[in-house]
């Protein structure tokens, strides 16, 4: 097995009649899902989506692919495939064509309205084809055919790139659940098509791999939901995420049978299913749904209430329903379901909006304490069969973390495909297809690019240590004069501290170690205020590690007269 190096250079120049296979987001992280594949000169982009900030990225809201390698290349993209429309899929795209808005998406109808949503959110009116499974479509020099999967949202697309370079295949996320909701299988005929043609390199799906076994159906879910609908005494709460459609189904079915009216909560919620009741994908009993204004008028044992924030996230509606910060106040006896999986990096978010949840009375069931989610992503089971089925020559495991990307490998070596033909890459590792064998060849740029209200990519690295830091330690101002002739201090030093723990009034222990060093200093002829302000700096965190084991901070000011 192939891997990446951390002294990979550039890569050089693409063979004539090789394929390139740019990953810039989902390899080593859940989301973020971009791939860019070039042949001859010609660029095709598979997905563009988004990853959400952890705790250690303080303020950020979105984090985007690195677009630098395709940043002045653009008018060498034939189009954006998206391949289906969760937002670690989709939620890039207004970012990329803030840079050319012109640049074709092609994808399934769903797909494609929930990103048209979006982008008029953003003033953008895109180019878009919509394609179906079996269609083929000639994108520049990439002849790309589509094949239906099943996920856990409608309308979800593998796709298959033909190129003079050879067939490569990337099945987006996908799973093989054998009793779907909407009777929409995953295409196995289809990829066992391909497998006789020839997958030359496949891009494969790694989330559930350590996981053994198949997933179980997504209708199983439903005699769980009836059961907590019939023992529930007052609201019902459900949290999704906002484009889980066959969930939301679910839901519904249940509270029409219960007798309750449903209610959707948060912007994103209301839109998608909004859209997906439109086009067909979300059957709605007349009168089932009601605005969310109308509650009051109904009494608790009719209400169910759909919302975002099965995550932790901080901003949505459940966890401000758990802080007490919503207009929605949960009450003993309300019942909540967090109706998803935890994304890994989530948990503590998680436990905390259950925790608050279940302090003000509310009955919390979730994944751990019983059966109200399954998975969209194959599991080992599932994923050794589909090799067995498509037979690649190479194999190349996407959209995971390290641990299920050498997973998925060694599930495609168990199935027959050599080990010197599996490529385990990570984000801006670029990998060539020549002569029928995949190898990495370099890597490109690939960081974070982090969003945080309307700046995008201008909070870097250092600026959010510097918050980190803010937010663990706090921060100590020290402000003094000095004068300009004799070097002494004529002004404070005035030291103010905030979360930090001190009091004002202990700094007095520093302040003549602050008078001494700068005395020294003058006696050395050191009079320029930059230095003097890093001296102050190193004497007052010196002082506060030594006497307060804290390292918070510090910020010194030094004005010259």
């Amino acid at each position: 097995m192939s891997h990446p190096h951390p002294e990979l250079g550039a890569p050089p120049k693409l063979p004539k009649g090789g394929l390139r296979v740019t990953p810039l987001g989902g390899l080593g992280e859940i989301g973020r899902n971009m791939t860019v594949f070039e042949y001859d000169g010609r660029l095709l982009i598979v997905d563009c989506g988004v990853l959400f900030p952890e705790e250690e990225q303080p303020g950020i809201d979105l984090i985007l692919p690195d677009f630098t390698t395709v940043r002045d290349r653009l008018d060498d993209v034939d189009g954006i495939v998206l391949t289906h429309g969760h937002e670690d899929h989709i939620g890039g795209v207004p970012y990329l064509l803030r840079l050319k808005p012109d640049i074709p998406l092609i994808g399934s109808k769903l797909t494609l309205a929930l990103i048209e949503a979006k982008l008029q959110e953003h003033r953008i009116r895109p180019y878009t084809l919509e394609v179906t499974e079996g269609h083929r479509e000639r994108i520049g020099p990439f002849d790309c055919e589509f094949i239906a999967v099943n996920h856990s949202i409608p309308d979800a697309l593998a796709v298959a790139i033909r190129t003079p370079a050879g067939m490569a295949v990337h099945t987006g996320d996908f799973k093989m659940d054998q009793l779907p909701l909407d009777r929409r299988l995953t295409d196995l005929h289809a990829f066992a098509r391909l497998s006789e043609e020839g997958i030359d390199l496949l891009l494969s799906d790694s989330t559930n791999a350590e996981v053994p076994g198949f997933v179980p159906p997504e209708r199983d879910i439903s005699n769980v939901l009836r059961t907590v609908f019939a023992n529930a005494q007052k609201r019902i709460i459900v949290a999704s995420f906002a484009s889980h459609v066959h969930r939301i189904q679910q839901i519904l079915d249940a509270a029409h049978e219960y007798g309750r009216r449903v209610a959707f909560v948060g912007r994103s919620m209301v839109r998608n299913m909004g859209i997906a009741r439109d086009l067909g994908y979300l059957r709605v009993p007349a009168g089932l749904v009601v605005d969310v204004k109308t509650l009051d008028d109904l009494p608790d044992h009719e209400v169910v209430l759909v919302c975002t924030g099965s995550q932790g996230e901080p901003m949505a509606a459940l966890s401000r329903m758990a802080n007490r910060d919503h207009q929605i106040r949960i009450v003993q006896g309300d019942t909540v379901i967090l109706a998803s999986s935890l994304i890994p990096g989530n948990e503590n978010a998680v436990y905390r909006v259950i925790n608050g949840l279940t302090r003000w009375g509310a009955n919390v069931v979730h994944k751990g304490n019983a059966k109200v989610h399954v998975s969209g992503h194959a599991s080992a089971g599932e994923l050794l069969y589909f090799y067995n089925i498509c037979k690649p020559k190479n194999l190349m495991p996407v959209h995971g973390e390290w641990r299920h990307l050498r997973a998925n490998a060694e599930l495609g070596a168990l199935t027959g495909v050599p080990k010197d033909h599996i490529v385990i890459a990570e984000d801006g590792v670029v990998v060539d297809l020549v002569d029928g064998k995949a190898k990495i060849v370099g890597k490109v740029q690939a960081g974070y690019v982090y969003v945080d209200g309307l700046s995008v990519g201008d909070v870097t690295e250092p600026a959010l240590k510097d918050r980190r830091i803010l937010g663990e330690e706090g921060i100590i101002s020290v402000f003094l004069v000095v004068d300009s002739t004799t070097g002494k201090v004529v002004g404070g030093p005035n030291i103010h501290a905030r979360g930090s723990g001190i009091e004002d009034a202990a700094f007095s222990g520093v302040m003549p170690k602050i008078e001494d060093a700068i005395a020294k200093a003058a006696a050395d002829g050191v009079a320029e205020p930059h230095q003097l302000q890093q001296l102050v700096r190193r004497t007052v965190g010196k002082w506060v590690s030594d006497t307060y084991r804290r390292r918070p901070m510090i910020l010194p000011v030094v004005v010259e007269v």
